[in-house]
């Protein structure tokens, strides 16, 4: 007989700030002794400093859902997600014990690279603090991806996660990211019939723009507004590893076992203008001038890293920060290319940009400027570390950083998303995502029985 189902309830105090590493594993081990029935936290591997990857799971059915958060360092909200989804599976049966399903929550992928991000987690949330604390690795050390292959698979998280997935073979696997600025969308592995107006409910109910034409999925299929379908992974160079993921993944090595995968993006300051969808007046002129900005942007940063250079690189623990501003400065020029429509290279020949709308011109912008601002913020560190600056190359990075973040709010219009409805919304995209992934339990949406309140817009607020 099928136990009463329990109204959703906070059994933790609410989230008002991202949690840190440590905090993740202390609220996980208060779920597990308020529900020691229910819910399990054992270690899933210990990552290259020797923090561990706590794997937290409710549920006993014979079906898992793996939800893995923390991917990307810079990108804290994945970590209150899954603990917000423990304490809503706790309190509801239909979501594990009637649904034959065991939740597998991954609390951080990158707990190392969290760390580094610990400077500006607490806030203040303004966008000038948290560049200038933002850590995020290098392509090689994000470990997700698979640029050898899953046999090749160097990093210890990496390893641990492909271990998982092969131990539990999720029938639904979800991966939780953050948009620093923009708006919401969401990355499949394969069509999820019916998610996108779940997606369009919540982003309403949470005040959360949703991306009409995200940077990451510019060359993708649109499957419906604001969800996407990502592309086999096949070779593919650093560049286009960096800029569209299309490289051998995580996100693609549990398909061996039927999974499907759902890559949730959730914004930490929403840009509005994201979602306008209506045709521009002159796309090639706003392609040239996001295109002419990206290339004076790099050649600046070039040149503070070169005047830089001989005394960032011996400050201590300096070959972390530099490699992603080596990244970064290696893909940006190949970017303004293949967005310029006066340069005919071979990326631009064999892959031709979709119709624009007004959506897509918004994240080309947002994103180079990104791209701008977190090598800004690299470097700002990397001269704070060292100690001394010989070649003044501080005082401009500060006039760069302060430039460019007035632009996103008083260019763009980014306003701050309160921790809180970040998560809410993430989190019941990943319950929509999963009732509808759930063999033959689609059923109705559940948006309703979130615990947030009616589905009301709730209009997103300035820092």
């Amino acid at each position: 007989m099928k136990r009463r189902r329990r109204s959703w309830r906070c059994v933790l105090p609410p989230l008002v700030r991202y949690p840190t590493v440590d905090e993740l594993g202390a609220r996980a081990a208060a779920l597990v002794t308020r529900s020691p029935r229910d819910a399990r936290l054992r270690r899933a591997g210990t990552s290259r400093a020797g923090n561990p990857l706590w794997l937290l799971s409710v549920g006993h059915g014979s079906r898992h859902a793996l939800v893995v958060a923390g991917p990307h360092a810079n990108e804290p909200v994945g970590g209150a997600t899954a603990l917000r989804l423990a304490e809503r599976v706790l309190a509801d049966p239909a979501l594990h014990d009637d649904a034959d399903v065991t939740w597998d929550l991954l609390l951080c992928l990158d707990p190392d690279g969290l760390r580094r991000n610990e400077r500006w987690l607490a806030g203040p949330y303004t966008l000038g603090h948290y560049f200038r604390n933002f850590f995020r690795p290098g392509f090689h050390e994000q470990p997700e991806w698979l640029p050898d292959g899953a046999a090749g698979a160097a990093l210890p998280e990496t390893r641990a996660l492909l271990g998982l997935q092969d131990e539990v073979k999720p029938f639904f696997q979800c991966s939780l990211h953050g948009v620093d600025v923009g708006g919401g969308f969401v990355e499949l592995t394969r069509d999820l019939p019916g998610l996108a107006p779940r997606l369009a409910l919540a982003a309403t109910r949470f005040g959360i723009p949703r991306e009409l034409g995200p940077y990451d999925t510019l060359y993708w299929p649109r499957l419906a507004p604001s969800v996407y379908r990502i592309p086999p992974p096949r070779p593919r160079g650093l560049a286009a590893a960096i800029t569209e993921a299309a490289v051998e993944n995580t996100w693609y090595h549990p398909h061996r076992h039927g999974t499907l995968t759902a890559v949730v993006e959730a914004p930490m300051w929403g840009v509005a203008a994201v979602q306008d969808g209506s045709a521009p007046t002159d796309a090639d002129t706003e392609l040239r001038a996001v295109s002419r900005t990206l290339r004076d942007d790099t050649r600046l940063l070039e040149e503070l890293l070169a005047r830089c250079r001989p005394y960032v690189a011996a400050a201590p623990d300096a070959a972390p920060l530099l490699a992603p501003v080596d990244d970064y400065l290696l893909v940006c020029p190949g970017l303004a290319d293949a967005w310029d429509p006066d340069t005919r290279d071979d990326m631009r020949r064999t892959r031709a940009l979709p119709a624009l709308t007004n959506a897509h011109l918004t994240a080309l912008r947002l994103a180079a400027r990104r791209l701008a601002l977190r090598t800004a913020g690299l470097l700002h560190q990397l001269v704070g570390r060292a100690g001394h600056d010989p070649a003044h190359v501080l005082p401009e990075l500060e006039r760069l950083v302060e430039m460019w973040v007035a632009e996103f709010h008083d260019g763009c219009g980014a306003r701050w998303i309160p921790v809180e409805r970040q998560v809410a919304y993430q989190s019941q995209v990943v319950l929509d995502a999963f009732a509808l992934a759930l063999p033959g339990a689609a059923g109705p949406s559940r948006s309703g029985e979130s615990g947030w309140g009616s589905a009301t817009a709730v209009p997103m607020q300035r820092e």
